[in-house]
Order: C-alpha cells, then structure tokens, then sequence
C-alpha cells in the first residue's frame, strides 16, 4: 500500500472523468445548436474555444477537489464521504463554469441556461463518482482480502491492551494486529504475542512494517503516557491512545466502529480536510506573493547586515517540526558571529550578544522574514506554533511531558503563543507559550489564522518585537 500511488490515481481518474464530462458537455451544446428545442425555438449559442478549456477544465477540477480536502487521508475515506464531496464540488465546478461562460452567452435563454447548469452537473457528478468509486471498491477489496493491510501495535499489557487487540482483530477490517509491546507493567496478555519492550520499539517497527501505535496503558501518569508517545513521532507511524476523563469531556475521544473502544488519535489535526488543504495553498500563495514584494527590503538588510557585522547574512539552525523531524530553519542574522559558542542560550531584549542593526531587525520581527522560504519547502505554516531547538525541548518536556502534541501539525510563523508571550528567554515563557498553542491546535480553523494573522501584523507596526 504506497499512499502517494493511491493520490496520484485518484488525480489521473479525475482528470479523465472530467475529459469525458467536458467531450459529453460540448456535444450537448453543439446539440442544441443545431436542433431545434426548447418548444422548437431555436437558440443561438455564442462561439467557446472548447479546444483550449479541454486542458483548463481538468486542471480547475483537480484544483477544487484539492481545495476540498479530497486528496487527504484518502484511504480512510467513507463511501458516504466520497459520495457527499463529490457532489458539493460537482455544484462548485458546474457553478464557476457558468459564471465565467454567461459572460460570452448574450443571446442564450434562461431556459437553456439552466437546463445546460443542470446537464454538466449531473455529468460531472455521475462520471467523477462513478471513476472514484472504482478506486474505493478496489481500495475496501484490497483490505477485505488483506492485500492491503495497516500493520498495528498495541503498546502495553494490561487489561486493556488485551481488549482494545481484541477489537482490532475482530472489527477494525483495515487492520492487522502484530502483537503487543511491553512497557513494565504486569503482562495480562498472552506473552508468545508480545513483541519485546520499548527499548525495541525501533527494530519492531522496522521489522514488522508497523503504521500504527496505539498506546493503551493501565492507570498511566501523563509523563508516562506523553514520553512514550514522544518515542513514536519519529515513526512514520499513525499513533492513537485510549482517552482519559480529559479527552472524554473535550470531545477528542472518536468512535470509528460502534463495536470498537474509542481511541484519541495524536497525529490526525484537529482541522478539516478542506481547511488544511486551503491553509496550505494559502501558505504557498501568500509566501510567494511576500518573497516577491518584500524582495527590495530584503536585499536592503542584507547589505545592512554585511555592513553591520563580520558574518553571513542568514543564519541556519536546526528545529524540531511536524512529526518530531528537524529541518533548518532560516533567519537573518542578528548576532555578532561565534555568539553562543556551540552552548544555545536564551535571547533576552538586553542581549550584547545582538548587533546594532540585529535590534531593529528583531523589534519589527524582519528577522523572521526569510521563513517564507521555509514555509514554501513545507517545513513550516504560516501560524502554527514556533518550532524549538531540541536542546530546549528536552528540557520543556521535563515540566511539560505533552509537548510532543505539537508534532501533529506544521510550525510557524507565528501563532497565538508568540503574540500572548512574545519572544521566551526563559524555559517558563516556553511552557506558557506552549499551553497557549496547543489550546490554538485544538480550535484550529482558517478563522482563527486569519485573527492571528491580523493579530501578528499589529505587533510588526508597533514594535513589538523585542
């Protein structure tokens, strides 16, 4: 089962479903061109240049489909999700294919106009679900017969490791229970299907081609519970746990299958397929847009910066992102060079550490600027909680054992933390920061970004920085 395969399938199938419904759409009107209806009124249709929208036509239906979230998660996809998303974005294309065409339309009736709405709709729904529901069926006939399969763990041993693998094996069909992973607690389940303990957790991942972790421990303290999940992040695992009174009152526990225990998962984000598909486009966008417009100022401070002090223009350090991987993040320089010696140390507002034009460079935040860059690879968001050092995380995770939730989702430009906080030079403020994103990562939505947004901007023009 290779995930980026099934996305580039469910591309292909679309484009040419939306060929065929385009071939169906322009033998319709050429139909009606030349037949009399509409109680044997003959109507005029304007000249299109169907030639050239058989390339464009595709394209913005492959487009909206992304913009909708369909491309994501598509192997957990329901038939009933397929069905209601292809319909909503059948309504979009036929919609935005009218509008643009009623402008050229001067002599149509409104009486072809919607009968012709009416005919590209119900083309574009019926052939576009009908090519997706050939992919679906052979997708659930994949997992039916175990073709495909999501290789599973349950890491623990007590009571209710045994229940939640007995679920597995009984209803969850995608699954595949492996065995269990022990973690000291008394072994409750039968030992010739435990796999070895967390120290092995690597080799047994590896080995048995393992792509999701459920954690179900016994009466587990939060630092217990967080550091094992803290573990698997640099798996490229799915990872769910059984939820406590915390996750049961919030609503984060969901239930899949009736017959199964519900499990809270740490690696899905809280946002909608469609509004993570449009944060990231928007991301790109605007990213782009900014490099393109800032580029002018940006290469005024980098002249700045060669003149300010011996050194490179940007400077390079390694953070911790999405999925606990570290990438380089990219910054201006705003420190004389050698300045923490290989041993990281907290910036403060006061810092002799920071060269002259490196102040007002921090204090508007133009600092950050070259992150744009970042953003465009996809180590980073727009918002999104700011990534840290892993020295730093280290030692956040001895107060704060839930940093690890972070991981789920992309880190920032800015985010609620930042703005509440502001620059932490203490591993306190961090905490602080911390608890203010993860209340941002459990109510995101483009709303919220867009307030942060605005939010982050103020703070620029005033100063804030530092």
């Amino acid at each position: 089962m290779n995930k980026n395969t099934l996305f580039l399938k469910y591309i292909l199938y679309d484009m040419i479903a939306a060929l065929i419904v385009w071939f169906g759409f322009v033998a319709f009107r050429k139909l009606v061109n030349n037949v009399e209806v509409f109680n044997s009124i003959r109507i005029l249709i304007p000249k299109f240049d169907y030639f050239s929208s058989l390339i464009l036509y595709p394209l913005c239906c492959v487009f909206v489909y992304y913009l909708s979230g369909f491309y994501l998660n598509s192997i957990k996809k329901t038939k009933l999700g397929l069905f209601f998303n292809t319909f909503s974005t059948s309504i979009i294309i036929s919609l935005s294919v009218f509008l643009f065409l009623k402008l050229g339309d001067v002599t149509v009736s409104y009486q072809y106009f919607y009968v012709s709405l009416l005919v590209l709709f119900c083309l574009s729904f019926f052939v576009t679900f009908i090519l997706r529901s050939i992919i679906f069926s052979e997708i659930q006939n994949n997992f039916k017969t175990k073709k495909w399969t999501i290789n599973t763990i349950v890491i623990g041993t007590g009571e209710n490791a045994k229940k939640i693998a007995a679920d597995i094996e009984e209803y969850a069909i995608k699954n595949t229970f492996i065995g269990f992973v022990s973690i000291n607690q008394p072994i409750q389940v039968p030992k010739e299907k435990v796999l070895g303990n967390m120290s092995q957790i690597s080799s047994i991942i590896e080995k048995n081609n393992i792509q999701e972790c459920n954690v179900v421990i016994d009466n587990a303290d939060d630092y217990h519970l967080f550091s094992i999940i803290n573990s698997l992040y640099k798996f490229d695992v799915d990872i769910q746990f059984t939820p406590r009174l915390y996750e049961i009152l919030t609503g984060s526990a969901k239930i899949e299958k009736l017959e199964m225990n519900p499990l809270v998962s740490i690696t899905d984000s809280s946002m909608k397929d469609w509004e993570a598909s449009l944060k990231r486009i928007s991301d790109i966008v605007l990213s782009f847009i900014s490099l393109l417009i800032l580029s002018p100022a940006l290469i005024y401070c980098a002249i700045k910066i060669k003149n300010d002090s011996k050194g490179p223009v940007f400077y390079k350090q390694e953070r911790i992102g999405r999925f606990g991987r570290p990438f380089k993040i990219i910054k201006f320089r705003t420190m004389y060079l050698g300045a923490e010696n290989g041993v990281p140390k907290l910036s403060s507002s006061d810092d002799d550490r920071i060269t002259p034009f490196g102040r007002i460079l921090r204090k508007y935040r133009i600092d950050e600027v070259p992150q744009f860059w970042n953003i465009l690879k996809g180590d980073m968001s727009l918002v999104g909680p700011r990534p840290e050092r892993q020295y730093y995380i280290n030692q956040i995770i001895e107060e704060a054992p839930y940093y690890c939730l972070l991981y789920k989702i992309r880190p920032g430009l800015t985010s609620w933390g930042p703005i509440k906080i502001g620059y932490s030079d203490s591993i306190e403020k961090m905490i602080e920061r911390l608890n203010f994103d993860i209340i941002y990562m459990e109510n995101m939505s483009l709303l919220n970004d867009l307030k942060i947004l605005i939010y982050t901007i103020e703070i620029i023009f005033k100063g804030k920085g530092v």
